[in-house]
């Protein structure tokens, strides 16, 4: 599973939810959610416009992360398949 890893970053770069979402052209909302829940699930456009405003590779916003390790929380729902 993807962990994004924009809150450390902008945080080490002391750059709150505000400023990226203005500098980035995203909404503060779909910032405060990614910044609340690392396991959010970003467009690629998103996660390439946070990079940029960042000034990191898309890839050092991506953690592959097993998912045992994933906190309860954020796990996804088991889907089950009928046959």
């Amino acid at each position: 599973m993807l962990r994004l890893r924009v809150k450390e970053i902008a945080q080490e770069k002391r750059i709150g939810l505000a400023k990226l979402s203005r500098l980035s052209d995203i909404s503060y909302k779909t910032i405060q959610k990614i910044w609340r829940n690392p396991y959010h699930d970003a467009s690629l456009s998103t996660i390439n416009r946070i990079a940029r405003v960042l000034r990191v590779p898309t890839k050092d916003l991506l953690e592959d992360v097993a998912e045992e390790q994933v906190p309860e929380e954020y796990r996804l729902p088991l889907i089950l398949t009928y046959e």
